[in-house]
């Protein structure tokens, strides 16, 4: 009796149930915060949950989402890339010099653009897998020298693109009813998953971060796969400043300040440890549409900007708090 007892549709399900919990305890957390927000801004804003409301939701989080789905990649490694929003900065003001003072072709200028996004990558993986160099030092140091040289490249200036380019459908066209640059974002979210979760690649980026020297041991160039990580944090801050630069129909040195917090924030409050070792983009997502729907919420709530800034980040402190101590404590301790 108790064999077919265990066996039953009933316990089976239950068992099933607990083991998504227990596996993926972090990513639920976030989902049920996420939930949360959505319904707290339902019922205290009109518009909140209005169809025009949340493609503008998802037009304007699209860089926010192609950065955090490299990044979760740079973090799950036990890295982490501060240059993304001097990054974003610098290509997208050099695209639009590119189009009105170069008269580049859109096609060139956005493998142009991609381009340098990686090649900035490969500095930063240079110095971090092959001279030992932390990440935080050396990130840190190509933030202040990206964002210097976008600054001496438009002397603080606003760069408008002509009206007439086709690259401004990067940032403003419409694909299935849908702006094309959540289109992007969510393939890029695709990407991410495929590579960290189907892929080899993405099996030796979780074991870097688990153990460096292990996976060195087995016959790993974990020196390599480091700096690949890093060149697609480097091309996903470039795509996504060409996004915003498309959007805005110019582009400015002063874009992208504070980016690589939002970015960083919405990564770790989506479960991926800091540590590295484990990363989702599962949870990258929603921890990147939670950001999106606490500024937006807030900001339809009419509160000052001032105080969306500090709600937001306490927020998001609140979540990530709840995330490691409550719903997710065995993690914690081990680390």
């Amino acid at each position: 009796m108790s064999i077919v007892n265990m066996s039953s549709p009933r316990l089976i399900k239950h068992s099933f149930s607990r083991r998504i919990l227990h596996n993926h305890s972090g990513v639920v957390s976030i989902a049920v915060f996420f939930i949360f927000c959505c319904a707290v801004f339902t019922f205290s804003t009109d518009e909140f949950f209005s169809r025009f409301n949340w493609l503008n939701i998802l037009r304007q989080s699209a860089p926010l989402l192609i950065v955090a789905a490299a990044m979760t990649l740079v973090i799950t490694t036990g890295g982490i890339d501060l240059s993304v929003g001097s990054t974003l900065a610098l290509v997208g003001a050099l695209s639009a010099i590119a189009l009105n003072t170069w008269g580049l072709p859109w096609p060139v200028v956005l493998l142009g653009g991609l381009a340098l996004g990686a090649f900035i990558g490969a500095i930063n993986g240079y110095f971090i897998a092959y001279e030992g160099i932390p990440a935080f030092i050396v990130t840190l140091a190509t933030l202040a020298v990206i964002r210097g040289v976008a600054l001496l490249l438009t002397q603080g200036y606003s760069i408008p693109i002509p009206a007439d380019s086709n690259f401004v459908w990067l940032g403003r066209a419409w694909l299935f009813g849908l702006p094309l640059p959540a289109i992007l974002g969510v393939l890029a979210l695709l990407v991410g998953h495929i590579l960290l979760n189907h892929t080899r690649f993405g099996r030796y980026v979780t074991a870097i971060g688990a153990n460096r020297e292990g996976v060195r041991r087995a016959g790993v160039n974990t020196r390599s796969m480091t700096l690949w990580v890093y060149m697609l944090s480097g091309m996903a801050a470039a795509l996504a400043g060409m996004i915003i630069t498309a959007r805005l129909g110019s582009g400015s040195s002063n874009q992208g300040e504070g980016f690589e917090l939002q970015v960083i924030a919405a990564v770790v409050l989506g479960s991926t440890s800091l540590f590295g070792g484990f990363g989702t983009i599962i949870g990258t997502l929603l921890g990147a549409l939670s950001i999106a729907v606490i500024q937006n919420g807030l900001i339809l709530s009419h509160l000052s900007p001032f105080y969306t800034q500090i709600a937001t980040g306490l927020i998001i402190l609140l979540a990530i708090w709840l995330n490691t101590r409550i719903f997710n404590p065995v993690r914690t301790r081990k680390g």
